[in-house]
């Protein structure tokens, strides 16, 4: 625990039962956080709020993947949008936190937060996402990439299907790997051209799998690979799942030599229809900002922009 000279104290949440507490500050992913601390996704040492008296200023927060050792992503990082300037106070918690909470000497985890769709537009927003980019800013990190949250309802009706294309579960791990690696060539997602700056298409396949796809308790059966007819080539798969928290769209993707024909309507088409045999209420999805073509499809396939997210990355 960390007393500042003007009074604010910074410490972790002492457990479970501070979360009230901690939701002081509203977010969009505030009911999910006791859930999160049960499913051993967060730790009370990985939640910090910073007080005055019982005013709670700012708080910040790391996620992680059921019983990690340490987090795989910065999702939160607010303050009290009501007081006076409080980004001093807002760096402080976090550099006091972050050297408590993050492993010495490696670079911080990634940093992730949900936006108003509109927030370019409303100045009120506006001001409180940059605020809080401008925290991190400040302690070197930077703007990755915007991304587009997608969501799906029944309403929307399921997308025709392409009859062109035939469907098949995905084989196994092996073939999974393949197809993604083989989508990586040309592919438009920030994240994923980040690391083939580092590493090879079947090493970036490999880990979006092992963090993600390996994790998800929905049934595999629901992977699909869309063939032309019945025995054809592949031309892409689509990932129905279910993550911790929504059915979602996890991964979507056309192999080169069959882009440019609207296959990616009927991969979407195809699993949307496996989650909505399901009874889902809604599917989840997201797409880079800078992803037109993803993103026209979803807006074909009755999916809206409901929420943006903004990334930064040391």
């Amino acid at each position: 625990m960390t007393t500042s000279p003007d009074r604010v104290t910074i410490r972790p949440i002492t457990g479970p039962d501070e979360v009230d507490l901690f939701n002081g500050l509203p977010y969009t992913i505030n009911h999910e956080l006791a859930d999160d601390l049960a499913g051993l996704r967060r730790r009370p040492e990985w939640m910090w709020v910073a007080l005055h008296g019982d005013r709670l200023l700012a708080r910040v927060a790391w996620w992680g993947r059921s019983g990690d050792s340490s987090p795989l992503l910065l999702d939160i990082l607010d303050v009290d949008d009501t007081a006076e300037d409080v980004t001093e106070v807002a760096q402080t918690l976090y550099e006091t936190a972050a050297k408590q909470v993050l492993p010495t000497g490696t670079t911080p985890p990634e940093y992730g937060r949900f936006v108003p769709a509109d927030w370019h537009e409303d100045p009120d927003a506006y001001r409180a996402v940059r605020l809080r980019m401008g925290v991190l800013e400040n302690v070197g990190a930077h703007l990755t990439v915007e991304r587009l949250r997608l969501e799906w309802a029944p309403a929307a009706g399921v997308p025709k299907p392409d009859q062109r294309l035939a469907f098949r579960p995905v084989g196994d791990t092996d073939e999974l790997i393949a197809l993604m690696t083989r989508v990586l060539d040309g592919t438009l997602d920030a994240h994923s051209r980040g690391d083939l700056a580092q590493m090879s298409a079947h090493e970036v396949a490999v880990k979006h799998y092992e963090q993600e796809f390996a994790a998800y308790s929905s049934p595999r059966q629901w992977w699909r690979v869309g063939t032309l007819g019945r025995d054809g080539d592949p031309v892409g798969f689509v990932v129905p799942a279910r993550n911790a928290y929504h059915p979602v769209i996890a991964y979507l993707g056309v192999v080169p030599e069959h882009r440019g024909h609207g296959y990616v309507d009927g991969l979407l088409a195809e699993g949307t229809r496996v989650l909505a045999e399901e009874h889902v209420p809604r599917i989840r999805a997201a797409t880079d900002l800078g992803n037109a073509p993803m993103a026209n499809a979803f807006a074909r396939a009755g999916y809206v922009n409901f929420e943006r997210a903004v990334n930064m990355a040391w």
